[in-house]
């Protein structure tokens, strides 16, 4: 059964239901819980937005009480669910240049996704739920053909703007759109627990993230960005330069030592698929 807050704008599976929720309040939905083999919850309002109070109020709440009635639902069954997967976010980790950010040895941020990402997590694991496994999915950006950042990255690509943004140095931590499911998958089959970096194994610097997208498209110009011109900019698109200015280096160290194998290790690799199979065309 897929539970979601918005509308569906897609097929289901043979066998598949779908109830609406308006993520703030318990009803038919929760009936679903009773005997799942798994739930995973992703609900938590876009970040991409500016961090005005209201936003990051919606922000945190939509995350914390969310992951809340999740928990109060799973505790009221006879028969829990096996696991529970919850979203949470690379975000968390401090911006980072100099080493990989795993799960074991990465070090916390600070600022106001980190403290997102601490509190999310803080509910997910309040509630006690001896029956059911629980695993934490930290999410990097994840990219594919119909993915709302990819299509920017495209046609940034298009206006020869596919440039290094800020001194480029930043590094992306991203994860093909496959990858990121079949790595779902695999933890609901698994018998991890706690905190799982779902990315792929070699986030890269801006320049280099950039340079690929334009190679990709065949597009051999793409004019940097300044710090000051994304901050203009930040403000005409109602975004925070935070998303594309920190530098995420998160690994997935726990998936690997357990044996996932990647489809795509390389953001060369996922980016020549995606383009190769995306609805944005750009000319040269």
């Amino acid at each position: 059964m897929l539970i979601s807050r918005s509308d569906l704008h897609y097929p289901l599976p043979d066998k598949s239901t779908f109830v609406r929720w308006d993520g703030e309040n318990k009803g038919d939905w929760t009936h679903a819980f009773e005997g799942a083999d798994a739930v995973v919850n992703l609900a938590g309002r876009s970040v991409n937005c500016r961090y005005n109070a209201e936003n990051r109020k919606q922000i945190l709440e939509s995350r914390i009480n969310t992951t809340r009635l999740v928990a109060e639902a799973i505790q009221a069954t006879r028969n829990p669910p096996k696991v529970w997967l919850n979203s949470s976010g690379t975000s968390i980790y401090r911006d980072e240049f100099e080493r990989d950010m795993d799960e074991e040895t990465g070090v916390i941020g600070e600022g106001f996704l980190v403290e997102v990402g601490k509190a999310w997590e803080a509910a997910f694991f309040e509630a006690d739920l001896p029956d059911t496994r629980r695993v934490v999915i930290r999410l990097s950006m994840v990219l594919g053909r119909t993915s709302p950042a990819f299509m920017v990255f495209a046609k940034l690509a298009k206006f020869f703007l596919a440039g290094a943004q800020g001194n480029g140095k930043q590094f992306v931590s991203w994860i093909h759109e496959r990858d990121c499911l079949h790595a779902i998958l695999f933890l609901l089959e698994s018998n991890l627990s706690g905190p799982i970096n779902l990315c792929a194994p070699n986030p890269l610097p801006n320049r280099e993230f950039q340079k690929v997208i334009r190679e990709s498209f065949g597009v051999k110009l793409g004019l940097p960005a300044p710090k000051i011109a994304l901050k203009f900019g930040a403000i005409f698109l109602k975004t925070e330069t935070d998303l594309i200015l920190a530098s995420r280096r998160a690994a997935p160290k726990r998936l690997i030592d357990n044996g996932f194998q990647f489809e795509f290790p390389t953001w060369k690799a996922a980016c020549t698929d995606i383009v190769q199979n995306s609805t944005p065309t750009v000319t040269k």
